[in-house]
């Protein structure tokens, strides 16, 4: 069973994010780079398919030179090999370009099935995982928080709203993961050690042949006209008192003098 498994460099996700000076993306100075939460559950889930029915787990990334850290972590985790797609010209791709290059570079990858988180916890698109399926011909199944494996099919049970779906179908196929699928495990020391030593592949877009001017930047179909920060909340109003009647009264009183809604 040949697994590839999607992951994605963000930021951490307890950083303080600050729009840049353009107002159009965020300022990276300083910021903490990890891999997507949700693509850990992809790694994990792909290890434990690879040691209950053998097989080998690659990992497939696309970005600049620094994303070889997250590619180096899920190595140590128990990857046996890496792939990062490296190219200037790709750089702010929105989500439908970003599935064209990966979908492109897996072509080059034997899989029996792909495995990808939901979303990435920066844009939260929830569309890479999709496309990637739909440029590769094969079925997908998201939000995945269990799957079983027998006689070249996967089922899968999928979280839907008030209730879970139990989907069934033939390999090779994509799906995307959900929180509750597993426990994502540490990288020890000598997983760290041996991650070294693990072969970690560079392409860039000629490699794969993807044409620049379909992706990167200037093409993107989705752009950011600009960056907010949220509105800063109101500090709370404490109401005083020993007493329910007391509260209860001290709340009357801010519903009908402050807010005026009493």
């Amino acid at each position: 069973m040949n697994v590839v498994v999607l992951v994605k460099q963000v930021p951490d996700t307890e950083a303080l994010i600050q729009v840049a000076e353009d107002g159009k993306s965020i300022n990276t100075d300083g910021i903490k780079w990890i891999m997507n939460p949700y693509d850990e559950l992809a790694v994990e889930e792909a290890l434990q398919i690879k040691e209950a029915h053998g097989g080998s787990v690659t990992v497939l990334s696309m970005g600049l030179k620094n994303s070889e850290k997250i590619l180096r972590t899920a190595l140590a985790m128990g990857a046996d090999k890496a792939l990062l797609v490296d190219d200037p010209l790709a750089f702010a791709s929105d989500s439908l370009a970003t599935a064209k290059i990966l979908s492109a570079a897996l072509k080059e990858i034997p899989f029996d099935l792909i495995i990808a988180g939901q979303r990435g916890v920066d844009e939260d698109n929830y569309q890479v995982g999709a496309a990637v399926a739909e440029y590769l011909g094969i079925p997908q199944i998201s939000l995945v928080v269990k799957e079983e494996i027998s006689d070249g099919k996967i089922r899968c049970h999928r979280t839907v709203e008030g209730a879970v779906e139990i989907i069934e179908a033939s390999l090779p196929a994509l799906i995307t993961t959900q929180r509750g699928l597993n426990e994502p495990r540490y990288a020890t020391l000598p997983g760290i050690m041996k991650a070294k030593k693990k072969p970690l592949e560079t392409r860039n877009l000629a490699d794969i042949g993807v044409e620049p001017a379909s992706v990167g930047m200037d093409n993107r179909r989705v752009k950011i006209v600009s960056l907010t920060l949220p509105p800063q909340r109101e500090a709370a109003v404490m109401i005083q008192g020993e007493t329910p009647t007391e509260l209860g009264a001290g709340l009357v009183k801010i519903l009908h003098e402050e807010i005026k809604i009493v």
